[in-house]
């Protein structure tokens, strides 16, 4: 096995869908099957015959059912990040091949299913059977190449005790530290007493070519950016990161520092197709340049405080290029801020508290801020109106001139 996390999204698939065919058996359905000539020799034998089942054809006419499991979709999604499901295909003796990954990957979860239960007349999964019919899938997903896997703590994050890999799409994906086999121990147990997820990366690649490390690092960083819009709380990646190639030696890589890890944010069961939604449109639609760029790059600093009222000068930063393009003596920002962010009754009470927390800027220049009652929660509070002005800028709930947002807003009311 070279790639674990293909191999466990298809073993879940395989399984459940098992049960299903199972199922479809025991309530009466019945697998249809042909007669063939079985007997070898010379023309004027006895002919011998013997029913072959069509499960093949049993299959097709479930797809429907069987594309609706819990577990097809990250399957598919996994294989159809993969290079070389054409040549599986091919192997499989199919003539017409998608042009599109989605249906390439569809096409391909069906041919596995095919194999796995040829010429078989009931559907009870088989170990064996099934690391053998997987075994000819990596053949010809990989060959001639290497799978090298990139590894590094993501804290700050636990997911579902059922869940224990959430799939990301492109060979991304979280996974709990334990789950992946012989990961790093260094990795794996951080200073809590459960497992600490990993983020996962796995790329197919030419064996001379070196570890993907770089592009770990920049889609590990995008996920850690997609985590903290989508949900308030400390997320951190560790400093070091490990890779391999194929089954061999892991070999560590600096990744350096991002952050400040807090109280663990559960994913919850039910959220995961959200997160993952979420960093896969954060990862088309992370802006380049411009105000948004620069304010989201100004979140993360905050973000990578030791200590919350630090962040202060970065959230207010962020927010004044945001809101507040006239500058700090124009005291737009506080009005502007709570027009976008509170209800009309809310405004006031949010536009005093925007205001108590630039006039506490200074206190923070002087070392002073710490003396200050409340002024951790003060930042954390303005910290989360950032945050949700640049979700939804970014994911397009919002237009990005938010001034004329918040001045439209503050003309209505005033009307």
């Amino acid at each position: 096995m070279r790639n674990s996390t293909l191999h466990g999204v298809i073993e879940a698939f395989a399984t459940e869908a098992a049960m299903l065919l199972c199922g479809e058996t025991a309530s009466g359905a019945e697998i249809p099957f042909e007669l063939v000539d079985t007997a070898d020799g010379p023309r004027g034998r006895i002919p011998l015959y013997c029913y072959r089942p069509l499960t093949d054809a049993f299959i097709s006419d479930r797809l429907g059912l069987l594309s609706a499991l819990p577990t097809y979709t990250p399957a598919a999604r996994a294989v159809s990040g993969l290079e070389g499901v054409d040549a599986y295909l091919r192997q499989r003796g199919e003539t017409r091949i998608p042009s599109d990954r989605r249906g390439c990957a569809d096409a391909a979860l069906r041919a596995f299913l095919n194999v796995l239960y040829d010429d078989r007349s009931e559907f009870a999964f088989d170990p064996d059977r099934f690391e053998a019919t997987y075994d000819e899938l990596e053949r010809a997903l990989y060959e001639g190449r290497a799978v090298t896997t990139v590894v590094a703590p993501l804290l700050g994050i636990a997911l579902d005790p059922g869940t224990t890999e959430v799939p990301l799409g492109d060979g991304l994906a979280l996974i709990r530290g334990d789950a992946l086999e012989d990961a790093p121990a260094d990795a794996v147990w951080g200073d809590a007493e459960e497992p600490q997820v990993l983020i996962l990366l796995t790329v197919a690649q030419d064996r001379a070519a070196p570890a993907p490390v770089s592009v770990a690092r920049v889609r590990f960083r995008r996920t850690l950016t997609a985590l903290r819009l989508f949900e308030r709380g400390g997320f951190a990646l560790g400093p070091i990161a490990w890779t391999r190639i194929d089954s061999g030696t892991w070999r560590s890589v600096p990744l350096g520092g991002s952050g400040r890890p807090r109280l663990a944010w559960r994913v919850p069961a039910e959220q995961e197709d959200e997160v993952r939604a979420f960093c896969n449109l954060l990862a088309r639609r992370t802006p380049r340049g411009g105000e948004a760029a620069w304010a989201l790059s100004r979140f993360e600093m905050g973000c990578e405080r030791l200590a919350p009222f630090e962040a202060l000068t970065d959230y207010l930063l962020a927010l004044r290029a945001l809101l507040e393009p006239e500058g700090p003596s124009s005291g737009r920002l506080a009005g502007r801020l709570a027009a976008i962010c509170a209800r009309p009754e809310d405004r006031a009470a949010v536009a005093e508290r925007t205001a108590h927390a630039i006039s506490l800027e200074r206190a923070v220049i002087a070392g002073l801020a710490a003396a200050q009652p409340g002024v951790d929660a003060l930042v954390d509070e303005l910290a989360e109106h950032l945050r949700a002005l640049l979700r939804d800028v970014l994911c397009g709930h919002l237009e990005p001139d938010l001034c004329a947002v918040a001045d439209d807003l503050l003309a209505e009311a005033t009307a």
